[in-house]
């Protein structure tokens, strides 16, 4: 149990549920592998490193629930369903209602009928850790430029623990590409990066390792990797062993079909010098993270590998390596404000459905960011507005479910928050996370609504996404659907934000008032398209402030005046565009979010 701080008064008022009972599903577990079963223990023996009953005693149990429901949401790719989520945690019911209303409240999942899917805005989480981390904001690019130099895909992975978890990738638009996502979890004796961490382990790193190989044989707790046919034996653990001296010797590692076949990879770690070293480069360096060069064996084997592509990834890791010891500090960021005082107007409108403690529990871990990477207590209860007792409580249960890590007074976020949410979410596009967001607003004004990008040529628009009001007579036009940019709303809106030179015919640009649109930020075109067609649009932004795609509804003119649709439904097309931008803005930080 993490020692108590002493003058620090306990949380009072803190919700008193029964601890779960042995057994549940811990995040990440094995089917069939009791909550955090213990490495080295047949399954259905719990482990006190995960299970709730033996967390320490002013862990918050709601919040230990709520983790393992996101958890349980990550591994299935974003959805379950109500009774499904109750099986797979082993929860009550009434408590999967209550912690699903209180992560739908937050903006976290959605609850479409029986279904729960997870929603952008739990990227928040990932996203506080990748930018307190700062190594994807600052070695991205180059991991980008590299990727188009070698026509490969190239990622960015980190230790956890005795596994990888990747931070960024730059993959290649090919039948068979890499599949990997940010945020997804390998065992690092299948790997590239594997052995390089592994150079940096103490005996109790190894002891674990040996540990999680008894207990998981076939890595079923892996989701993101095909599973063992077969379980280890010890000639396997000792091939590893001397991977990770060779790794030590050479300065790089290979995969050679460990994971599947035909996916080979070669890895060189990105090394800074040793936290509170300074100047002195005799103390050593670390490991930061590891970047790879990922090819399938009808390009490259792992001999070529090494011999044609490791020189060019050693240059671009040196870049990497000078870039980060140059970077100037980060400004802190402004952390979230009044959070404590929206999760306690929250329960004062949804009363027993929202669970208070769920929901300050997880504002704690957004108090981390970009020049915020660690914390005391203090500084964390002044970022969320929490007490100091709520936030110390809620941080000694993170660190039991290995989402932070103590060093002395401070507290950091660790890659396991990736785990919640991110690896699914990754790959959101555009289109997905406008469709919730149109269906709202058709059920709203009760019309038709569309989402639509221009095309290359910027001639033409193409729907994305739709949603088709109930009505008898409404505008349905499916998704795929090229029109005219210059004759709908919705290409003069794209084409009102775009340059002169990325349009081939001069005539488009003469022939559609696109100042007025551009100035007014709304384009109403009135059955210029077709007789009795009318159709409002607004621009929907990326995080650069560049129009990206455009937003729509379409009636006929017989239900909306020219005048109704500025001051009715204007307004309400504003409104979701912005709830759109917000969600593209969280989702496209780290990631790149397709605009089709």
């Amino acid at each position: 149990m993490p020692a108590k701080p002493t003058n620090d008064p306990v949380e009072t008022g803190a919700p008193t549920e029964a601890a779960p009972p042995q057994g549940v599903p811990a995040p990440g577990a094995a089917p069939g592998v009791s909550a955090g079963a213990a490495p080295g223990a047949a399954p259905g023996v719990s482990a006190p490193e995960i299970s709730a009953s033996t967390a320490p005693a002013e862990a918050v149990t709601p919040l230990i629930r709520g983790i393992a429901v996101l958890h349980q949401l990550t591994d299935a790719g974003g959805t379950l369903s109500l009774s499904a989520l109750e099986r797979a945690t082993g929860l009550a019911r009434s408590t999967v209602d209550r912690i699903t209303a209180t992560l739908a409240r937050m903006g976290y999942v959605r609850v479409d009928g029986r279904d729960v899917r997870l929603t952008p805005r739990l990227m928040d989480l990932g996203n506080a850790y990748l930018s307190a981390l700062r190594l994807p904001s600052l070695l991205s690019a180059r991991a980008d430029a590299l990727a188009d130099e070698l026509d490969e895909s190239v990622s960015l992975a980190v230790a956890d623990r005795d596994s990888i978890r990747f931070i960024h990738q730059a993959t290649r638009r090919r039948a068979m590409s890499l599949s990997f996502r940010i945020g997804d979890l390998l065992p690092a004796e299948r790997t590239a990066p594997g052995p390089l961490f592994a150079t940096e382990w103490t005996d109790t790193d190894w002891q674990r390792w040996r540990a999680r190989r008894a207990a998981d044989p076939t890595d079923l707790s892996f989701t993101a990797v095909p599973p063992r046919r077969y379980g280890p034996d010890e000639s396997e653990n000792e091939a590893f062993v001397r991977r990770v001296e060779d790794a030590a010797a050479n300065g790089w590692a290979l995969d050679d079909q460990l994971i599947e076949p035909g996916l080979v990879a070669v890895s060189v770690p990105v090394r800074l010098p040793r936290a509170g070293d300074g100047q002195d480069e005799d103390a050593g360096d670390r490991v930061a993270c590891v970047a790879s060069v990922v090819s399938h064996t009808s390009r490259h084997t792992a001999h070529s590998l090494r011999t044609t592509l490791l020189p060019k990834l050693r240059s671009a890791v040196t870049d990497m390596e000078r870039e980060l010891r140059t970077a100037p500090p980060p400004e802190p960021g402004t952390p979230p404000a009044n959070l404590a005082l929206w999760t306690g107007a929250s329960k004062q409108e949804l009363g027993r459905d929202f669970i208070e403690s769920l929901a300050r529990g997880l504002t704690v871990l957004t108090a981390f960011g970009e020049g915020r990477p660690e914390l005391t207590l203090t500084e964390v209860a002044r970022a969320t507005g929490l007490a100091r007792a709520t936030a110390r409580r809620a941080l000694i249960t993170y660190e039991h479910l290995g989402l932070v890590t103590p060093a002395g007074r401070t507290f950091t976020l660790t890659p396991r928050v990736l785990s919640l949410g991110f690896p699914p979410l990754s790959r959101t596009t555009l289109p997905q996370i406008a469709q919730p967001h149109l269906a709202d607003l058709t059920s709203r004004v009760h019309e038709s609504t569309s989402l639509a990008v221009l095309s290359d040529s910027g001639e033409e628009i193409q729907y994305t996404a739709s949603v088709a009001t109930g009505r008898v007579m409404s505008v349905n036009i499916a998704v795929g659907t090229r029109l005219p940019a210059y004759a709908t709303a919705l290409g003069r809106v794209l084409l009102a934000n775009t340059t002169a030179h990325t349009i081939t015919d001069r005539k488009t640009l003469t022939r559609t008032p696109l100042t007025s649109v551009h100035s007014q930020g709304y384009a109403l075109v009135d059955e210029e398209l077709e007789e009795g067609l009318r159709s409002l649009a607004v621009p929907i932004r990326d995080r650069s402030g560049k129009v990206v795609a455009a937003l729509n509804t379409a009636m006929h003119a017989s239900r909306h005046t020219l005048r109704e649709c500025e001051t009715d439904l204007l307004p309400e097309l504003r409104l979701t565009a912005t709830r759109i931008e917000s969600d593209l803005h969280t989702a496209s930080r780290f990631t790149h979010v397709p605009l089709t």
